[in-house]
């Protein structure tokens, strides 16, 4: 059923939603199965899950919400209301540049998703005394997924996509790592320990190296209890931080190793006053998969208006800005500007075989045709897609198409 059909007669439809819930007669329906593909080559399965079940769903999770929220930790990030990937990075930024770390653990879960449904039920009981909401919860465990017209039950795991998945991924990882981690540091570590985390991502910064070995070896036991596993492809020990880059300058070692988090290189760096500094810039694997994403994009939109072209484009920079846009990482954002000029541009030479276009650079402010010639824009004039289209539009005079003299 799609939203249109169920929205005719929604008052109805939620009325009847209502009653089934109360009497116990609502079913989950199986999630139905699709691929996306992931950065390094793989298939990420998520599950779409039936419309009702939707909605009943983000019901639950906004009731879970007010009593999970009271028992999160801090350093935990991940899917939560008012926390923001931004923020474990500058609270990751923060940690390494004021505490004494030298050792960096970057850790990722294997099959994050793929939990444990028993030891779920039991963490969900720990908190949530009532039954019909831990009923509805099992049942959406065990509805299992439909794959080209086939189902297949549901052992284990979330189903990556539906909307109550991340609340119970982070539920089991509060129980399996948060609490277990802030005991380990108050009871047993000896030097500085600072942990950010963000859904199965994490990273714990060292002072000591003994510590940091201790706590990997631990690590790998606790999550294997839990039928969780770190990646061994994707789980580092590192030498890194403020101390560290010193000790391998003394040590004629060269600078740090650098590690990435939440689509950032983090790297050991220097301010032009010469103090610590830690730099972010976007991974370049992550660069160059989003440009031939654009690139693929402007060559199937390349026969639309100019103007229709302008506002996608301006739309998909602005999103890209709005992440990437960090401190420290200007260059990498005005390579991707440049990229993506540049694309279009070979785009729009291929809409015909009469090829007498310019390119053109765009810079907020600033509109470039050829070699040494530019035109400045009013200055404090934004650069939305409808104005960018516009100024590129009065390039060449009245002619519409902006790389055309």
């Amino acid at each position: 059923m799609t939203w249109e059909t169920y929205g005719a007669r929604l008052e109805e439809n939620l009325r009847d939603l209502h009653a089934r819930l109360h009497r116990g007669a609502y079913r989950a329906k199986p999630s139905r199965r699709t691929y996306i593909p992931k950065a390094d080559g793989r298939q990420r399965p998520l599950g779409i899950a039936a419309l009702e079940d939707k909605l009943v769903q983000r019901s639950i999770v906004e009731v879970m919400n007010a009593i999970y929220e009271e028992d999160f930790l801090g350093f935990s990030y991940g899917f939560r209301p008012g926390r923001s990937q931004h923020q474990s990075l500058d609270a990751l930024a923060t940690g390494l540049k004021r505490r004494r770390v030298n050792w960096v653990l970057d850790a990722d879960i294997r099959g994050f998703f793929a939990i444990d449904h028993e030891w779920l039920m039991k963490f969900l009981e720990h908190r949530i005394a009532d039954k019909r909401v831990l009923r509805l919860i099992q049942k959406w465990l065990s509805a299992g997924v439909m794959e080209k017209g086939t189902w297949r039950a549901s052992e284990e795991g979330t189903p990556q996509g539906a909307t109550v998945s991340p609340l119970l991924a982070n539920i089991y990882l509060h129980y399996v790592l948060d609490l277990w981690f802030q005991r380990w540091r108050r009871k047993q570590a000896r030097g500085d320990v600072i942990i950010t985390r963000y859904a199965d991502d994490f990273i714990v910064g060292f002072e000591d190296r003994s510590d940091a070995e201790q706590f990997l070896a631990l690590l790998r036991e606790r999550l294997r209890m839990f039928a969780l596993e770190l990646h061994p492809e994707k789980t580092r020990l590192i030498q890194f931080g403020r101390l560290a880059s010193k000790s391998r300058e003394r040590s004629g070692l060269g600078k740090p190793e650098t590690f990435n988090y939440l689509g950032f290189t983090h790297i050991c760096g220097k301010s032009k006053a010469g103090f610590y500094l830690v730099k972010r810039h976007t991974m370049r694997v992550r660069m160059n998969a989003k440009l031939k994403d654009v690139k693929a994009e402007l060559q199937r939109r390349r026969h639309l208006p100019i103007p229709e072209q302008g506002n996608w484009l301006a739309s998909v920079v602005r999103g890209y800005f709005a992440y990437h846009a960090v401190p420290t990482n200007i260059a990498a954002m005005g390579r991707f500007r440049t990229q993506v000029g540049q694309h279009w541009y070979r785009a729009l030479r291929r809409r015909s075989q009469r090829d007498r276009n310019r390119p053109v650079d765009v810079v907020p402010g600033r509109l470039k045709t050829g070699p040494g010639r530019a035109r400045r824009a009013p200055r404090g004039a934004s650069c939305s897609g409808t104005e960018l289209e516009g100024r590129l539009g009065r390039v060449g005079g009245a002619s519409p198409l902006p790389l055309v003299r």
